[in-house]
């Protein structure tokens, strides 16, 4: 059976493939964007991109479409679980982006997939729903990608792009399991109109024993985005979701402030997420096929990079194959080389501030307060970095975790 013939082809339209697809198709290069769903949906739950993540959208010509759909928050707060009370409170808005170069902005994800899609196609980019990815057999010359419907393409480069479930992943590290991080998460999106100053225009996180809450507005302002994160031992199934009740998230944050609990009521529904990650692996790239972002190195939500990383991975990805189109060996490697040990710290990083998050109250918590107030000097390695200068000038320096 013959296969037609592409010569990148991404597999997965999530935000990390999107702007992967973007990128090189500004170089002129013929991509094709595969998607497993039949259409892109306007389903999906917050997403905050810092400077990091904004500054290569921004040089992508993105500004002004993000500017319509994205809220920036003036403000990250972090309060008492039980009383509201603010234990640090740091600005965002103008002096963050004085600080650090670039906005910090929340979306939609959806809006965000949508912009970027939207954009891609309109600059003649191809884009494939209905394609779930089967398998990738690599070899010296090229790389033969199967789909169900007994469908395939053969392509000078893949890349996986398609989540920590991925199929690409699989035929690059072979099948290993996703680490569950003994927590879960309800998320949902309210109306910003039925829960009142409980958000406001902040980035808020309510910290206390056992769970935390974060939560801000997103949508041009007008829905608030949720996540609520509970211990939860009983997780038995790798899965990324289930229906959730409202419930049972207003049960495990009794006793909260009022402002949890206005945000948990207002939900009309909820997904329940088991938080995974899986453990950083010494190859993303296997001849011609390669990963980014959740594919490469999933990571859990608690430094909120999972998406600013695979932003990073996709137009440094997409630098190297620009400097080499015809070595993709030497490419890749180049790329996985100037991505693997920051992605690595940030995944640690998120492990970590997943614990500091839900100390109880008394001294421990108290140094956490306490550190938040150098949160701008010690996340600057996270927000400051520009991962195409970095590329460009074989520099980068990296500091410890959060707290």
């Amino acid at each position: 059976m013959s296969a037609e013939h592409v010569a990148v082809a991404v597999v997965g339209a999530g935000i990390g493939g999107l702007v992967t697809a973007l990128a090189l198709r500004r170089t002129g290069v013929r991509v094709v964007v595969f998607e497993q769903t039949e259409a892109l949906t306007e389903e999906g739950a917050g997403l905050a991109l810092g400077a990091n993540g904004i500054r290569p959208l921004l040089r992508l010509g993105l500004g002004a479409e993000m500017q319509r759909v994205a809220f920036q928050p003036s403000r990250v707060v972090f309060r008492h679980w039980r009383t509201g009370g603010v234990r640090q409170a740091l600005p965002l808005g103008r002096d963050y982006e004085d600080r650090f170069g670039a906005p910090y902005y929340t979306f939609h994800r959806a809006d965000l997939r949508r912009l970027l899609a939207e954009r891609y196609r309109d600059e003649g980019g191809e884009l494939r729903t209905g394609h779930r990815c089967l398998r990738v057999t690599p070899s010296a010359d090229r790389v033969v990608v199967e789909f169900d419907g007994d469908r395939r393409v053969e392509a000078g480069v893949v890349v996986g792009a398609d989540g920590v479930h991925s199929a690409v992943r699989t035929g690059v590290v072979g099948a290993d399991r996703a680490v569950y991080s003994g927590r879960s998460g309800y998320r949902g999106l309210v109306a910003a109109d039925l829960v009142g100053d409980a958000v406001d225009d902040e980035l808020a996180f309510h910290l206390g024993p056992n769970r935390h809450l974060v939560a801000y507005p997103v949508h041009g302002g007008d829905t608030v985005n949720f996540l609520a994160v509970v211990r939860d031992p009983r997780w038995t199934r790798e899965s990324w979701v289930r229906r959730g009740r409202v419930a049972d998230v207003l049960a495990a944050f009794a006793g909260w402030s009022p402002a949890v609990t206005r945000i948990l009521g207002a939900a009309d529904e909820v997904s329940h997420w088991g938080l995974f990650d899986r453990e950083p692996v010494d190859r993303w790239s296997l001849e011609r096929v390669t990963l980014v972002g959740d594919a490469a190195h999933p990571m859990l939500p608690h430094q909120g990079q999972g998406g600013n990383q695979a932003v990073e991975d996709a137009v440094v990805l997409a630098a190297c194959l620009r400097t080499w189109p015809d070595r993709p060996a030497l490419a890749l490697d180049r790329y996985e080389r100037a991505r693997r040990t920051r992605t690595r710290m940030l995944q640690r990083g998120s492990r970590h501030n997943g614990e500091c998050y839900q100390l109880p109250d008394g001294p421990a918590a108290d140094a956490r307060d306490a550190k938040l107030r150098r949160l701008p000097e010690d996340m600057a390695w996270i927000h400051g970095y520009d991962a195409e200068t970095a590329l460009a000038t074989s520099e980068g320096t990296h500091h410890g975790e959060l707290v």
